[in-house]
């Protein structure tokens, strides 16, 4: 019986986040694409997300973002798909995924 495990990229314990690190990840204006994206979708790759860049430039940028603990990649077979860490951060930072997320986007 072959069985495949999901194995998680590594990622930070929020618990040792400064929110700074939290807003200068969601400061990037794509990688606010990327969360809103990735609040509709769930869970999604680089390659499925619609965001106007290359997919190396979304690999990088949910880089950023799961260093600074906004999202969780895990290693699937040949993909890495990657989903906010909702619950994780609303537990450090109560509000602030749901602020930003709820907040409009720009214009442009």
């Amino acid at each position: 019986m072959n069985v495949e495990e999901d194995f998680f990229l590594p990622q930070p314990d929020l618990a040792g986040v400064p929110l700074s690190a939290v807003m200068q990840a969601l400061a990037d204006p794509v990688r606010l694409q990327i969360i809103r994206a990735l609040d509709q979708a769930g869970e999604s790759t680089c390659t499925a997300l619609d965001v106007p860049v290359k997919v190396s430039t979304v690999s990088h940028h949910l880089g950023k973002l799961r260093e600074a603990g906004v999202v969780s990649t895990r290693l699937a077979g040949n993909t890495r798909p990657s989903r906010l860490r909702y619950d994780d951060l609303d537990a450090r930072f109560p509000g602030l995924l749901t602020s930003i997320l709820r907040a409009e986007p720009p214009l442009g």
